[in-house]
Formats: C-alpha cells, sequence, structure tokens
C-alpha cells in the first residue's frame, strides 16, 4: 500500500463515533485535495483484515452514495443510526453530526437559536 493510501485509510478511521465525513474531507485530511473520488475507489479496495467505519463517509450533500433501497444503504442507514445519527430520506445533516460541525458552531453560531 502507498503513503496516500495510508493516509486516506487513516483519515477514515479517525472519524470518531457519532460523526460523519464526505468523501472530499477525508481526501483534504490525507493531503490530497480533490481527490474525492480516490476515496470511493480505495473504500471499495479496503486490504483484508483492515477494519474501517466506511459507513462515516458520505457525500459532500450529506447523502449516502449507495442506490435507495439498496442492501448497502440500508446496512449503511442502520449503522449510522446505532450511533445516534440521524438520517433522513438517505442524508445526514452534516451541520450536526459532520466532523467539523463543532467547529462551525463555535466560529459561527451555526445551529443555535
Amino acid at each position: 500500500m502507498n503513503e496516500a493510501h495510508a493516509r486516506v485509510f487513516a483519515a477514515i478511521a479517525a472519524i470518531p463515533p457519532g460523526r460523519v465525513a464526505s468523501y472530499g474531507a477525508i481526501a483534504q485530511r490525507a493531503g490530497l485535495p480533490g481527490r474525492a473520488r480516490l476515496v470511493g475507489k480505495l473504500l471499495g479496495e479496503v486490504p483484508e483484515g483492515m477494519v474501517l467505519p466506511w459507513f462515516r463517509v458520505l457525500r459532500s450533500s450529506g447523502q449516502i452514495a449507495f442506490p435507495p433501497g439498496s442492501r448497502a444503504f440500508r446496512e449503511q442507514s442502520r449503522l449510522l443510526r446505532a450511533e445516534g445519527i440521524e438520517v433522513k430520506n438517505g442524508r445526514v445533516p452534516l451541520s450536526r453530526f459532520g466532523l467539523d460541525a463543532d467547529i462551525d458552531r463555535a466560529l459561527w453560531g451555526l445551529g443555535e437559536g
């Protein structure tokens, strides 16, 4: 595995329970800005024996990437809800559950009032 791929996997592994991140945010944190598609590709190629919280990675809109109603879509929704993450119509509100939600709230007061 090359270093860039290892950084992507490390960024995914670092998403804490109860939080989500977009493919693009993971690429950015791995030092690969603009490589969101690479993140998606790598999630489909996780090395044998590596356990990642894959279900915490979403589209930039907060939408689950799998087709609605598919087995993978239902599994991702179930795993997210099990961590207390709100999923409505296949979408998670990133303003509340995204990795940077607390920072945005602290800086800009988002989600208050």
